[in-house]
């Protein structure tokens, strides 16, 4: 970095000492730090409309925020039962509008003077005497020149967040604008570039310079998505290049312990399964014998729909590992997931010399000390836990793998945490929640890839279907159907108790009104999230054992819980899950060779079957558009059985951060790429760095002197993914 950019920022024009302190305390210290302060939005003048066509989108219903640029033409205060309201009138070429403040009238009267020019938003409507009128509007304010550039010119003009400290300081909108301008001018020039002149010819980048001027002062927004796709294809490139050393490290690292294949005890174990492995399955597990035999350390993440199985994988791989003599650690996200695979896996090793474990919180001092005794003294264990486990003192005899259930629960440190318990571990990530292209080469690069699309030949697709709640009674009647015929179903609700903010229905109340009505001759049971995961597996285990014909549940059984005779699950207020949740509170049922239903109920409003993500939400309100995207939402789970369907559906509707946060993951944070909507740049970026690492693996030639810079400064705070840093 040039000397002139790591200046103290009072260096700056309009800074100074006396306003240093304030920039400090908002985390802007040197110039570089200001030049990179970007706006966080800008007022364009394909956004605005002009009062009269805001007259026009009200009387047709619209019912959503609009811009209008206008003029201050008069204000007043008004007394009304004792308490006071601002009104101010705006008017432009077309017509006049009205804001009105019920509070911070002496601060309003100060900042809406006469002739003023404001950019004001918000959602207007028609006063009883037919004026357009808006409440509390959001406001930036627009000096002459601006406004007469932006009228004339259709100029951009950028807005900067302005925290309190600044404000203080007699720092708003106008005044930020020009201490931009004032660095920009006398120090943009000593921007010094961070990309490869071969990276930058590649694909077409604009220089670090003229990208940094086009993100605070474009003249259009040609120039602003060009300076976007520059800042998105560095972060990415980067993150990219993180990813990769980091497998490289691990490759690196010393010699994995080799894991032989002993065809005996797996061809004993493989004619003990009342089921035949799929071609899938076998594809994979060949995958995972090449990595445990190849010496180096395996870094694997499998992917696999709903019911589609990966655990009798993972318990392979286990049962290979403890015949070499190795432990290995099965990490679940919750305690009755955990104590479910414990039940599963002891039965179906009870004939091999495997001991198995499980730690848990609400074991007894003795059952715990009998488990850690398992586990310290017999190095061919398998042993399994929650994350509890990672924080525990324990002493692991012989760790040889880690087996990572539902990989999205846990963050790459927490990962770490568990394979640092052993000695050159080798990783088996699993995720049942499909996760999309675009994200699996981002947040999972580190990892190699193994898919599992078929599924199990006897089991028949869930048959799904959305409804209205006034067919909850013939539903009811239905799941009666379904348990004089010996099978079970799931009632699911999205609360535990009833809340006053959200009237959704809970658990608690439904279950003893239905089995007091509909279900008074039937067995039903309750389960929430709230029980104690002990009081869960009981539950569990009584509707296993088919001592409960309905299971009354929130979400809790979401992830994993696996029981055959199950057929229906009935989902309430549907609407208010999203796309992966549905899919996987559906995968609970069909677990066999029965025929399975999910039956989605929603109120009225939400059964209009809609597919298209193209809707126009030009006349939509933000309510209205979450209303067109939970239709979305339940006609696609309704109509698509494909989870990896689903979760591209998903990742467009939400984006990225709903699925899978990087804070939670413990990558860099992503300031600028949409792993939602980026997908080219992503793509770009991957072949970039693959590109770069080799031709250069360590880094070493003076055209990435830059890239090792960087990383080891800008990225220190990472170095658990990088060996370069």
């Amino acid at each position: 970095m040039s000397a002139h950019l790591s200046y103290s920022v009072q260096y700056v024009k309009s800074v100074g000492p006396k306003r240093r302190k304030a920039f400090e305390d908002v985390g802007i210290n040197t110039i570089k730090d200001l030049l990179f302060y970007f706006p966080s939005k800008y007022l364009d003048r394909s956004n605005i409309v002009k009062i009269s066509k805001a007259l026009e989108y009200i009387q047709n219903g619209y019912e959503g925020e609009l811009t209008i640029i206008a003029k201050v033409s008069g204000s007043e205060v008004i007394r009304y039962h004792k308490k006071s309201l601002m009104k101010v009138k705006l008017k432009d070429e077309t017509g006049y509008l009205e804001c009105i403040w019920f509070h911070g009238i002496r601060f309003f009267k100060d900042v809406f003077k006469q002739d003023r020019h404001f950019a004001v938003s918000g959602k207007p409507v028609l006063t009883r005497y037919g004026h357009l009128q808006i409440a509390h509007p959001d406001y930036d304010r627009l000096d002459d020149d601006e406004t007469d550039e932006f009228i004339n010119t259709g100029k951009i003009i950028p807005f900067y967040r302005i925290p309190k400290k600044l404000k203080e300081s007699n720092i708003g909108d106008f005044s930020f604008r020009r201490i931009i301008r004032n660095v920009l001018e006398n120090y943009s020039t000593y921007i010094e570039e961070s990309l490869p002149a071969e990276i930058i010819n590649s694909f077409h980048l604009l220089k670090l310079g003229e990208t940094v001027a086009n993100m605070h002062l474009p003249n259009s927004y040609k120039e602003l998505e060009s300076a976007r796709t520059r800042m998105k294809f560095e972060e990415i490139l980067y993150l990219h290049l993180l990813m990769l050393l980091r497998k490289k490290r691990i490759a690196n690292d010393a010699n994995a312990n080799i894991i032989k294949v002993f065809p005996a005890p797996l061809k004993y174990f493989l004619n003990t399964l009342p089921f035949e492995l799929t071609h899938a399955q076998l594809q994979v597990l060949s995958e995972i014998r090449k990595d445990l035999e190849s010496g180096k350390i395996m870094n694997r993440l499998l992917q696999g729909d709903v019911g589609s199985g990966k655990t009798i994988v993972a318990l392979i791989t286990m049962i290979i590992v403890s015949t070499n003599a190795y432990q290995s650690v099965l990490l679940a996200p919750t305690e009755i997931l955990a104590s479910q695979h414990y039940t599963n896996i002891s039965r179906l090793i009870k004939d091999l010399d495997i001991p198995i474990a499980i730690l848990l919180g609400g074991q007894s001092k003795k059952q715990r000390s009998a488990m850690i005794e398992i586990i310290e003294k017999n190095n061919n264990a398998i042993i399994i836990g929650t994350h509890a486990l990672i924080e525990a003192n324990i002493n692991f005899k012989r760790l040889g793998l880690g087996v990572i259930d539902e990989q999205h629960r846990f963050g790459v440190l927490q990962r770490s945490k568990l394979i640092s318990k052993g000695i050159n571990t080798h990783t088996l990530v699993m995720s049942a929640t499909p996760i999309p292209r675009t994200l699996t080469m981002t947040l999972y690069g580190d990892l190699d890839v193994s898919i599992i699309k078929e599924m199990p030949q006897n089991r028949r697709q869930t048959k799904t279907y959305l409804r209205g709640e006034n067919k909850l009674p013939k539903i009811y009647s239905f799941i009666r159907k379904r348990i004089s015929l010996g099978e079970q179903a799931y009632i699911v609700y999205p609360l535990v108790e009833e809340s006053d903010k959200i009237e959704l229905k809970a658990a608690e109340t439904h279950y003893n009104e239905l089995k007091n009505s509909f279900f008074a001759d039937i067995r039903v049971g309750l389960i929430h999230g709230k029980m104690k995961w002990y009081e869960k597996e009981v539950v569990m285990d009584r509707f296993a054992r088919k001592e409960y014909d309905v299971l009354i549940s929130t979400t809790v059984i979401e992830v994993g819980i696996d029981i055959p005779d199950a057929t229906v699950i009935l989902i309430n207020d549907a609407d208010r899950f999203g796309i992966s949740q549905l899919h996987q509170l559906r995968g609970r049922v069909g677990r066999s060779d029965k025929q399975s239903y999910c039956i989605l109920v929603a109120k009225e409003e939400f059964t209009a079957r809609q597919m298209s993500l193209d809707f126009k939400s030009e006349y939509l309100s933000p309510l209205q558009v979450e209303k067109q995207k939970s239709k979305i939402r339940l006609s696609a789970v309704e109509k698509i059985i494909d989870g990896f369907k689903l979760s591209e559906i998903d990742f467009k509707l939400r984006g990225p951060g709903d699925i899978f946060g990087t804070k939670q993951s413990g990558l860099p944070e992503l300031k600028y790429i949409d792993l939602s909507a980026d997908a080219e740049i992503i793509a770009d970026a991957k072949k970039a760095a693959a590109n770069i690492l080799e031709d250069d693996p360590d880094l070493c030639k003076e055209k990435n002197f830059m890239i090792k810079q960087n990383l080891s400064k800008d990225y220190s705070s990472h170095k658990n993914f990088s060996s370069t840093a």
